[in-house]
């Protein structure tokens, strides 16, 4: 099992290192991989240093993961290369995930067409533009079997996104839930 979250610059931070952190607190291999360079800046003038750099590995994982944040969904979104890798992710019926901004990069892609997803509030109206047979929901995070897809809202979801792509792997995550406090702010809110 190998997990993979592709960073560009801008991209949200939180979101992008908690399904890293996650994954790696349960001895999965989750790589960070730069999207032109292994050296990216995040929204918040963060500095992250990648693992490595898009290249055809990314359709050896078990799921590819986007954070969002404006600047990196965008560049994440004009990639010809990545949306190819992805097509083709997709086509093989591998998994694939998107939160906040991100969506935006499958809607062009055309991994969003007649699926469930959500993204960051605003984020929805721009994906209809290219997406229209898209089905937009308000939940924390959807799941979508069929079109091999998990999403989710925006920074404060990013731990509920990580559990729910580790859940739709089909890993225990009872522990890690509770070690990590999880289990009580689920139960607390």
């Amino acid at each position: 099992m190998k997990v993979a979250v592709v960073l560009a610059d801008g991209c949200e931070e939180v979101e992008a290192l908690t399904p890293i952190d996650v994954f790696r607190r349960m001895n999965i291999q989750a790589d960070m991989v730069g999207l032109t360079h292994q050296d990216v800046m995040g929204a918040h003038q963060i500095a992250l240093h990648c693992d490595k750099v898009v290249d055809d590995s990314l359709l050896e994982y078990d799921c590819v993961i986007f954070p969002g944040g404006m600047g990196g969904a965008h560049a994440l979104r004009d990639n010809d290369q990545l949306m190819e890798l992805m097509q083709k992710r997709q086509a093989n019926g591998q998994w694939n995930a998107a939160m906040c901004a991100a969506p935006i990069a499958f809607a062009r892609y055309g991994l969003l067409d007649g699926h469930d997803y959500t993204c960051f509030p605003g984020i929805d109206q721009e994906t209809k533009k290219v997406a229209p047979t898209r089905h937009f929901k308000e939940d924390i995070t959807v799941v979508d079997p069929k079109g091999h897809i998990i999403t989710s809202r925006g920074p404060a979801t990013a731990m509920a996104y990580a559990f729910c792509i580790a859940d739709t792997l089909g890993l225990d995550t009872k522990e890690i839930k509770h070690q990590m406090l999880y289990d009580f702010l689920k139960k607390n809110i």
